[in-house]
This record gives structure tokens, C-alpha cells and sequence, in this order.
């Protein structure tokens, strides 16, 4: 049987539906555009997020942390110049011309000995006169002791008067001193004839000549030159300038090594006698003297020498706040306080602590105040302040 055909009401209502495949085209659509809405709400947010975390980031410094280091042992490398432990310049204290020469350059002579003859015709024909002179003064002294006994005799006798005794004991006194006057000169002039023999003054070597046969002497003159130069080389002074940083831990009896160029990788020992106990202004150093026992004759005087100077330390690992350790010099903080370093603790929040400079080294400074273990921030700022939050650098290093 045939179905009956629809009415009008169902009709009409059949035509207002929409078709199944455009409604599933909206749903789509309407699903998409939350999901994008929601995302880029999310985006929104998290960039925002993002954004306050690196503001606040950017408001904590970034710091450099070092560690201090221990007092480990100092070595102090200066320059010096060994000297001999004597050096003199032999000099002629007469005039004349140079006779003979009979020691060279580094021949080894004992004190006394006769380095040269100086030929002195001058000085021969004064002491010539000289004791000729004397010779008719002590004759003129002879005359007048006989002259006045004879008149101590006749005056005895009422023979002569007495002005006339004293007249005659008068000269005899006066040709005892012109007697003693011309001796004097005799002596004068022997002395100086003897140095025409130029000796050593002390046992050493010949270290210098600066004359020749028939060379002519002139004494006494600044222009002078000295004829020979005798060193004692059997000790040898080493003269250095400590830095004032160093100069409190100078000691008496140091022993120190030092090295020549004339023996590369030989290291030789001398000890510290003695120091100025001064520093000079000009230089800030002070002066200090050691002696090096050259009983091998290896080393010689004027050479150069590289004096290395070891200070011993203490070991960080185990001091304390009062033990002195080292740490970089760009790390001081400069306050009304006094200076101070900034250390960071473990929730990476600044701590100032005050120090006290023991040696300053240049780059680094010696300081005690500080516990070995700190985490000292190096290159601070000078806005620091204690409570700061900080950031440490991933690389650190200690000095």
C-alpha cells in the first residue's frame, strides 16, 4: 500500500534543517578558533612570564668568583753585582818614572809584595842634601855641647860671667833643634823615597795595570790614575735592593741562591750578614749585604749575579680568618669602613667583610680577616651592598 504523502506542516518543517555536512563545517570551524584562541592566550602568557623572569634576571648582577690562595712560599728574583770582599787601587805617592813592573793582570800576589819600582832622581838628590844637611847640623850640635861645657867650667871658676855661660847654652840648645829639624826632613825624605817600591796592601790578585816602563808618575793630582788594582777574592760581598714590601722579612743569616751567566744552571749559595736597616727614599729599597765563600775562585768581582730570595708561607687549606692568604688586588672595596672585599655566601647573597693588607705583591695582596674558604667576588661593584642577591659565573678560578 502506498505511503501516504506528507502534509503540509511536515513539509515546511523538512525544509527549514540544514544540511548534516554544513553543520559539521561549523563545529570545525568554531573547535579551531578556540584552540587558537586558547593558544594564543597561552603564548601570551608564557612570553609575559618569560619577559618578567629575564627583567628580574637582568636586575642580579653577574659576578666573578675567585678563591683565596695561601701564603705559599715567595720567591723574590732581583738583580745584584758581586763585589770583591777588598778592592784597592794602588796608587804612587812619589814622582818619578816607571823603572820596572813585576806582576800582570790575574796573577795572585801576597801582602807585601813588590808589584813595581818607580825610578825617582828627584827624590834621590833631595834625600841626597837632606842628609847632608843633617850631617853639618849635628856638627854645629857637637860644637856647641863642647863650647858650653867649657863655659860651665870657666863660669864655675868665676872666670867668664854668667850671661855669657847662658848665651852659650842657648846655642847649644837652638843646634840641638835645628839638629832635630834637619833629621826630620832625612826621615821625610826616606819615606818618600820608599815608596819608589809600590807592594801590595793585603793578599788578592791583580785585577787591573794602568802603567808601563818609562811610563812618567805624577802624585798627588786628581788626575792621577791608580797604577795597579789588588782584590781579595777569597770571599766575595753581594749587594741587593729589597722592595720595601718585602723588607720585614729580612733575617740575619738567610741563606740565599743566586745564579752567574758564566755557569747557566748551576746555583750558588751565600749567606746575609748584614743590612742597612733603612729604606731609601729615592729608591724604596733597602739595602742588603751578603758574602759568598769563593774558596773554588770561580765566581769573579763586578759580575752579574740574579738573586732569588724564598720567603716560606703557610698553607690556606688549613688557617683561619687570622691567617694571612692572598687575593687578587682588583677585588678591594674602598669604604669609610676601611677595606673590605665582598664574598658571596651559599645562597649567593653578598657579604662584605673587612680585611687588614699584610704585602702587597702588585697583582695580588697578602690579607688577613678573610677565611681561606670564602668566595670572594672579584672586579665588584662599588654599589654593592650586604644582602645583595648575585649571580656566580659558570668558570671560576683561584689565585
Amino acid at each position: 500500500m502506498p505511503d501516504p504523502a506528507p502534509t503540509q506542516t511536515e513539509t515546511q518543517t523538512q525544509g527549514d534543517r540544514p544540511p548534516p555536512r554544513l553543520g559539521r563545517f561549523v563545529l570545525i570551524a568554531a573547535s579551531l578558533f578556540a584552540l587558537v584562541l586558547v593558544a594564543g592566550t597561552l603564548l601570551r602568557l608564557h612570553a609575559r612570564h618569560q619577559l618578567h623572569a629575564e627583567t628580574l634576571a637582568a636586575t642580579i648582577p653577574t659576578v666573578t668568583i675567585v678563591h683565596p690562595g695561601g701564603m705559599v712560599p715567595d720567591r723574590l728574583v732581583l738583580p745584584g753585582r758581586l763585589q770583591a770582599w777588598y778592592s784597592a787601587p794602588v796608587y804612587a805617592r812619589t814622582n818619578g818614572y816607571l823603572r820596572r813592573w813585576y806582576v800582570d793582570i790575574g796573577q795572585k800576589v801576597q801582602q807585601g809584595q813588590l808589584l813595581a819600582d818607580i825610578d825617582t832622581p828627584d827624590v834621590d838628590q833631595q834625600l841626597a842634601a837632606a842628609r847632608a844637611a843633617l850631617a853639618t847640623r849635628t856638627a854645629q850640635r857637637d860644637l856647641a855641647r863642647i863650647t858650653t861645657r867649657r863655659w860651665d867650667r870657666l863660669n864655675a871658676q868665676n872666670a867668664v860671667s854668667q850671661q855669657e855661660t847662658d848665651e852659650r847654652r842657648g846655642n847649644f840648645a837652638a843646634s840641638e833643634a835645628t839638629r832635630h829639624e834637619a833629621a826630620a826632613e832625612v826621615e821625610r825624605l826616606e819615606t818618600l823615597s820608599d815608596f819608589k817600591h809600590i807592594t801590595a796592601p793585603f793578599t788578592g790578585i791583580v785585577t787591573s795595570r794602568a802603567t808601563d816602563i818609562g811610563a812618567l808618575i805624577v802624585a798627588g793630582t786628581a788626575a792621577a790614575q791608580p797604577l795597579f788594582t789588588v782584590s781579595d777574592v777569597a770571599r766575595l760581598r753581594l749587594y741587593v735592593s729589597v722592595p720595601q714590601a718585602y723588607a720585614a722579612r729580612i733575617q740575619d743569616d738567610m741563606v740565599v741562591a743566586f745564579t752567574v751567566p758564566d755557569y747557566p744552571g748551576r746555583t750558588f749559595q751565600a749567606h746575609l750578614i748584614r743590612s742597612s736597616n733603612a729604606v731609601d727614599p729615592q729608591s724604596g729599597a733597602m739595602l742588603v749585604q751578603l758574602v759568598y765563600d769563593n774558596g773554588e775562585n770561580l765566581l769573579k768581582p763586578g759580575a752579574y749575579a740574579q738573586i732569588a730570595f724564598t720567603f716560606p708561607g703557610t698553607d690556606a687549606t688549613a688557617g683561619t680568618a687570622s691567617s694571612p692568604v692572598r687575593v687578587p688586588a682588583s677585588s678591594l672595596l674602598f669604604r669609610r669602613d676601611g677595606t673590605t672585599v665582598a664574598t658571596m655566601d651559599s645562597s649567593h647573597h653578598v657579604k662584605i667583610q673587612p680585611i687588614t693588607i699584610v704585602t702587597d705583591f702588585g697583582t695580588e695582596l697578602e690579607v688577613t680577616g678573610l677565611p681561606p674558604q670564602s668566595a670572594v667576588i672579584d672586579n665588584p661593584r662599588d654599589d654593592l651592598r650586604d644582602g645583595d642577591e648575585v649571580r656566580p659565573q659558570d668558570t671560576t678560578h683561584g689565585t
